[in-house]
């Protein structure tokens, strides 16, 4: 899962300076007139002060220009008029084409082309309310932020913004565009004290080549760790990822994803579905568990490795699945299960570990150790170690025949088994047959018995029937009529047809082993 989840590091830099020196009007409530002004009238009935013509005067700590203004020294209230600008030690700008300020309330209202400037963003709106009480500004009716220094911009419907603890709110198709990042959302907040960003909604995140969605989450903008909750999908390159959660660790170059989780590599054709899914850019791997399984789609085929942990290992070169505990293997041609499992696919090579079955079409190939050579979905060889077997049944529950021996090399055509080679300890047991045709009627006949052992055997295989024997050694062999059959030569040692473990469709690859123990407790039975 080789993704770069880069989101929104720089996205609220601006909101986390921008206004956090606003419009802090102060103590000061004397109204002190410069140098400037056109004409200045009082009128006692309305009582204000009247300000015509390059209005520049100082307010509570603010210095302010405009071409006209009303102050009310009793109610405490600032009218201003035309190219209002707003300067607050230099540090920031205020613009707008009329104010309303209660010195009281200490609230106030920007109205027509505001636009809030520091030295690092500035800020357009048609309105903005300012709350110096609270230390909040807010605009109701659609704003844009951008950066100065970058080409970083913000709009949305609502903003909220709270100068002194730096938080911040967006609401309503929010848009932000970076260079490297085009995000939208429907709710956007920053918390400056945890150095996170949330949102909420139906959010898509672009990054270069990298495509994100959730409709919840969070980004550090410290650690640049992120969350991706509900619904929420990466899709980068070759790769995807969705899950209920996805969180990322850029700095570890690590990525978990948990609920519902699915990775699918379109260039190598595989996917991966779990519970639970931990990723490392670094160490080139990946861990899944909880119904974990791996999808491999191969030419006219597509083979399932399940098991209680799946480790995926990729590289350049490599191409590497691990599968521990309870480990099966489903496709339309074969099928397997093990303790453990490995699939190497440049190698065109699986690996079973303890106790390993392999069923293709109706032989079934048992011993301590198997490792099967693959090219693409078809089976070249099965190589049988310690306690090898194959078995084939002829007749269900009845006549089965087998081979057995130390290791046995098992040859396929079209994953139809045809030849195998068995050295040390040989032995088979096969029941041959008679076809005849009467009045156009075909009849098959079980002539008997036939059993052989030598140290060395090449057996040749034909739709389930043992065609040809040939030895190495000098054989001891023995034919038995049907109904002269001696018990205790009837299977071969380790003989136990464990059909009942085969999954016959791709959901059983999950189910319980305790399932179909009773049918396989009466197959084992055959053999006692």
């Amino acid at each position: 899962m080789n993704l770069k989840f880069n989101i929104l590091k720089s996205a609220l830099i601006f909101s986390a300076l921008f206004l956090h020196t606003a419009i802090g009007f102060g103590q000061n409530d004397i109204l002190e007139l410069l140098p400037g002004s056109d004409f200045i009238d009082f009128s006692n009935t309305r009582g204000y002060h009247r300000l015509v013509g390059n209005v520049h005067f100082t307010y509570q700590g603010n210095e302010m220009f405009c071409d006209s203004a009303h102050y009310f020294e009793k109610r405490k209230i600032v009218r201003a008029y035309g190219k209002v600008h707003i300067n607050k030690k230099d540090t920031l700008n205020l613009f707008c084409d009329s104010l309303y300020y209660n010195g009281k309330k200490r609230k106030a209202t920007l109205w027509g082309n505001v636009r809030v400037r520091d030295n690092e963003f500035k800020l357009t709106t048609d309105t903005l309310e300012y709350d110096a009480n609270t230390g909040q500004a807010y605009y109701l009716h659609g704003g844009k932020v951008q950066s100065i220094k970058s080409n970083e911009v913000l709009t949305s419907e609502i903003g909220y913004f709270h100068p002194e603890t730096k938080n911040f709110f967006f609401s309503k198709n929010v848009v932000y565009k970076s260079p490297d990042i085009n995000m939208t959302t429907d709710t956007l907040r920053y918390l400056y004290s945890q150095k996170k960003t949330f949102f909420q909604g139906p959010t898509n995140i672009e990054a270069k080549e990298t495509k994100m969605y959730c409709e919840s989450g969070w980004y550090n903008t410290a650690t640049e760790e992120g969350s991706l909750q509900r619904n929420a999908w990466i899709s980068r390159d070759s790769d995807y990822i969705s899950g209920d959660t996805l969180l990322y660790h850029p700095k570890e170059s690590e990525y978990i994803g948990y609920g519902n989780v699915y990775y699918m590599d379109s260039v190598q054709k595989i996917s991966f579905n779990s519970d639970y899914a931990f990723s490392s850019d670094t160490l080139n791997y990946s861990l899944l568990t909880g119904h974990a399984y791996a999808t491999k789609y191969i030419e006219d085929d597509t083979l399932f490795i399940h098991a209680d942990t799946l480790y995926n290992y990729k590289s350049d070169s490599l191409e590497l699945i691990k599968a521990y505990h309870g480990a099966r293997i489903f496709s339309n041609q074969f099928q397997g299960r093990a303790d453990s499992i490995t699939y190497n696919k440049a190698a065109g090579k699986i690996e079973m570990f303890y106790s390993p079955i392999v069923w293709a079409k109706t032989a079934e190939l048992k011993g301590n150790f198997i490792d099967v050579d693959l090219n693409d979905s078809l089976i070249e060889h099965i190589n049988i170690y310690d306690h090898a077997t194959i078995l084939m049944e002829v007749e269900p529950q009845l006549y089965y025949n087998q081979i057995s021996g130390k290791k046995i090399i098992a040859d396929f055509k079209d994953n139809d088994l045809y030849r195998a080679n068995v050295v040390g300890n040989a032995m088979t047991v096969s029941f041959p047959e008679d076809n005849a045709v009467k009045d156009s009627i075909p009849t098959i006949t079980r002539l008997g018995m036939n059993r052989l052992y030598s140290s060395r055997l090449r057996i040749d295989i034909d739709s389930n029937e043992i065609t040809g024997v040939t030895y190495i050694d000098k054989p001891d062999g023995a034919f038995y009529p049907m109904d002269q059959i001696v018990k205790s030569e009837q299977f071969v040692p380790d003989f136990d047809w464990k059909n009942a473990l085969r999954p016959k469709k791709l959901e059983d690859i999950f189910r319980d082993d305790e399932i179909g123990v009773e049918d396989e407790k009466d197959e084992s039975a055959i053999s006692n």
